[in-house]
Protein backbone atom coordinates (compact mmCIF):
# COMPACT_ATOMS: atom_id res chain seq x y z
CA UNK A 1 0.00 0.00 0.00
CA UNK A 2 2.81 2.29 0.80
CA UNK A 3 4.30 1.67 -2.94
CA UNK A 4 0.79 2.77 -4.26
CA UNK A 5 0.96 5.65 -2.40
CA UNK A 6 4.81 6.73 -3.45
CA UNK A 7 3.90 5.98 -7.18
CA UNK A 8 0.81 8.22 -6.78
CA UNK A 9 2.88 10.83 -5.28
CA UNK A 10 5.75 10.52 -8.08
CA UNK A 11 3.05 10.77 -10.70
CA UNK A 12 0.88 13.81 -9.21
CA UNK A 13 1.52 17.31 -9.95
CA UNK A 14 1.63 17.96 -6.26
CA UNK A 15 5.02 16.04 -5.97
CA UNK A 16 7.52 18.85 -6.09
CA UNK A 17 5.76 21.18 -3.43
CA UNK A 18 6.91 20.99 0.34
CA UNK A 19 3.49 21.50 1.61
CA UNK A 20 2.17 18.61 0.44
CA UNK A 21 0.34 16.24 3.17
CA UNK A 22 -1.05 12.69 2.59
CA UNK A 23 -4.31 14.36 3.21
CA UNK A 24 -4.41 15.57 0.10
CA UNK A 25 -4.15 12.17 -1.92
CA UNK A 26 -7.24 10.27 -2.75
CA UNK A 27 -6.21 6.98 -1.40
CA UNK A 28 -5.13 8.62 1.95
CA UNK A 29 -8.35 6.86 3.65
CA UNK A 30 -7.52 3.40 2.32
CA UNK A 31 -4.06 3.59 3.00
CA UNK A 32 -4.56 4.43 6.97
CA UNK A 33 -4.38 1.57 8.97
CA UNK A 34 -7.40 -0.10 10.49
CA UNK A 35 -7.29 -0.31 14.31
CA UNK A 36 -10.34 -2.81 15.43
CA UNK A 37 -10.90 -2.34 19.45
CA UNK A 38 -12.25 -5.37 20.51
CA UNK A 39 -14.95 -4.15 23.29
CA UNK A 40 -15.32 -7.02 25.92
CA UNK A 41 -18.48 -7.55 27.04
CA UNK A 42 -19.03 -8.57 30.66
CA UNK A 43 -21.16 -10.77 31.66
CA UNK A 44 -24.70 -9.62 32.18
CA UNK A 45 -25.22 -9.40 35.94
CA UNK A 46 -28.39 -10.75 37.86
CA UNK A 47 -30.18 -7.95 39.62
CA UNK A 48 -31.69 -8.62 42.80
CA UNK A 49 -34.98 -7.48 43.59
CA UNK A 50 -36.51 -6.24 46.65
CA UNK A 51 -38.99 -8.03 48.15
CA UNK A 52 -42.47 -6.18 47.38
CA UNK A 53 -43.39 -3.64 49.68
CA UNK A 54 -46.57 -1.60 49.82
CA UNK A 55 -45.78 2.31 50.17
CA UNK A 56 -49.07 3.44 50.45
CA UNK A 57 -52.29 2.29 51.48
CA UNK A 58 -55.03 3.76 49.53
CA UNK A 59 -58.10 5.44 51.26
CA UNK A 60 -61.13 7.54 49.67
CA UNK A 61 -58.92 7.74 46.68
CA UNK A 62 -55.83 8.67 47.68
CA UNK A 63 -52.67 7.11 49.05
CA UNK A 64 -51.98 8.19 52.63
CA UNK A 65 -48.59 7.66 53.90
CA UNK A 66 -47.41 4.72 55.30
CA UNK A 67 -45.00 5.70 57.99
CA UNK A 68 -46.78 8.17 59.75
CA UNK A 69 -50.14 7.49 62.28
CA UNK A 70 -53.31 6.99 61.23
CA UNK A 71 -55.22 10.03 62.72
CA UNK A 72 -52.65 12.36 60.38
CA UNK A 73 -52.76 10.13 57.45
CA UNK A 74 -55.88 10.75 56.81
CA UNK A 75 -55.98 14.30 57.04
CA UNK A 76 -54.25 13.96 53.36
CA UNK A 77 -57.48 13.18 52.00
CA UNK A 78 -59.46 16.76 51.00
CA UNK A 79 -62.46 17.44 53.18
CA UNK A 80 -60.81 15.02 56.42
CA UNK A 81 -59.60 17.12 58.92
CA UNK A 82 -58.16 16.72 62.16
CA UNK A 83 -61.69 16.57 64.17
CA UNK A 84 -63.18 14.21 61.36
CA UNK A 85 -59.63 12.01 61.57
CA UNK A 86 -60.48 11.20 65.16
CA UNK A 87 -63.95 10.43 64.72
CA UNK A 88 -63.43 8.27 62.20
CA UNK A 89 -60.94 6.41 64.82
CA UNK A 90 -63.35 6.45 67.30
CA UNK A 91 -66.22 5.36 64.90
CA UNK A 92 -64.30 2.40 63.29
CA UNK A 93 -62.31 1.41 66.72
CA UNK A 94 -59.30 1.03 65.27
CA UNK A 95 -56.13 2.67 67.53
CA UNK A 96 -53.91 5.43 66.59
CA UNK A 97 -51.05 3.20 64.72
CA UNK A 98 -49.05 3.93 61.80
CA UNK A 99 -50.49 3.05 58.57
CA UNK A 100 -48.02 0.25 57.57
CA UNK A 101 -49.25 -1.89 60.94
CA UNK A 102 -52.96 -1.85 59.69
CA UNK A 103 -54.25 -5.15 59.11
CA UNK A 104 -56.47 -5.27 55.73
CA UNK A 105 -59.78 -6.03 57.90
CA UNK A 106 -58.95 -2.55 59.34
CA UNK A 107 -58.17 -0.62 56.19
CA UNK A 108 -61.16 -1.49 54.76
CA UNK A 109 -63.13 -0.76 58.19
CA UNK A 110 -61.37 2.68 57.73
CA UNK A 111 -62.73 2.65 53.46
CA UNK A 112 -66.52 2.17 54.38
CA UNK A 113 -66.54 4.95 57.10
CA UNK A 114 -64.42 7.52 55.43
CA UNK A 115 -66.96 6.65 52.42
CA UNK A 116 -69.41 7.80 54.67
CA UNK A 117 -68.35 11.33 54.36
CA UNK A 118 -68.50 13.72 51.40
CA UNK A 119 -64.59 14.17 50.23
CA UNK A 120 -62.18 14.31 47.79
CA UNK A 121 -63.72 15.02 44.29
CA UNK A 122 -67.67 15.32 45.23
CA UNK A 123 -66.35 17.93 48.25
CA UNK A 124 -64.74 20.02 45.54
CA UNK A 125 -67.38 19.79 42.96
CA UNK A 126 -69.93 20.65 45.52
CA UNK A 127 -68.12 23.52 46.64
CA UNK A 128 -67.53 24.75 42.64
CA UNK A 129 -70.93 24.55 42.19
CA UNK A 130 -71.96 26.47 45.46
CA UNK A 131 -69.75 29.49 43.83
CA UNK A 132 -70.93 28.87 40.12
CA UNK A 133 -74.25 29.33 42.17
CA UNK A 134 -73.92 32.76 43.95
CA UNK A 135 -72.15 34.13 40.84
CA UNK A 136 -75.28 33.12 38.99
CA UNK A 137 -77.48 35.12 40.96
CA UNK A 138 -75.31 37.71 40.83
CA UNK A 139 -75.41 38.45 45.13
CA UNK A 140 -72.31 40.21 46.34
CA UNK A 141 -70.51 37.14 47.17
CA UNK A 142 -71.00 35.81 43.38
CA UNK A 143 -69.57 39.58 42.63
CA UNK A 144 -66.57 39.17 44.59
CA UNK A 145 -65.42 35.70 43.79
CA UNK A 146 -66.19 36.75 40.22
CA UNK A 147 -63.71 39.70 40.52
CA UNK A 148 -61.48 38.05 42.50
CA UNK A 149 -61.55 39.93 46.00
CA UNK A 150 -61.98 39.40 49.10
CA UNK A 151 -65.61 37.86 50.17
CA UNK A 152 -66.04 37.96 53.60
CA UNK A 153 -65.90 41.70 54.05
CA UNK A 154 -61.82 41.93 54.75
CA UNK A 155 -60.09 45.38 53.84
CA UNK A 156 -58.68 45.90 50.09
CA UNK A 157 -56.96 49.64 50.30
CA UNK A 158 -53.44 47.90 51.79
CA UNK A 159 -53.73 43.75 52.21
CA UNK A 160 -56.05 41.12 50.53
CA UNK A 161 -52.80 40.13 48.38
CA UNK A 162 -53.95 36.33 48.75
CA UNK A 163 -57.22 36.51 46.71
CA UNK A 164 -55.82 40.14 44.20
CA UNK A 165 -52.35 38.73 42.95
CA UNK A 166 -49.07 40.26 42.90
CA UNK A 167 -49.02 44.07 42.55
CA UNK A 168 -49.30 45.87 39.53
CA UNK A 169 -47.88 49.55 39.48
CA UNK A 170 -50.07 51.97 38.14
CA UNK A 171 -48.77 54.90 36.52
CA UNK A 172 -49.68 57.85 38.01
CA UNK A 173 -50.81 57.14 40.63
CA UNK A 174 -48.75 58.68 43.87
CA UNK A 175 -50.69 60.38 46.53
Amino acid sequence: MAALLAERAASSSLAGRHSTTLRSFEGFRAAAPRVTVHVCRQPAQTVRRQPLRIECARVGGVEIPNQKRIEYSLQYIFGVGHTTAKAILVETGIENKRTRELSEEELTNLREEVDKYTVEGDLRRFNALNIKRLRDIGCYRGRRHAVGLPVHGQRTKTNARTRKGKIKTMPGKKK
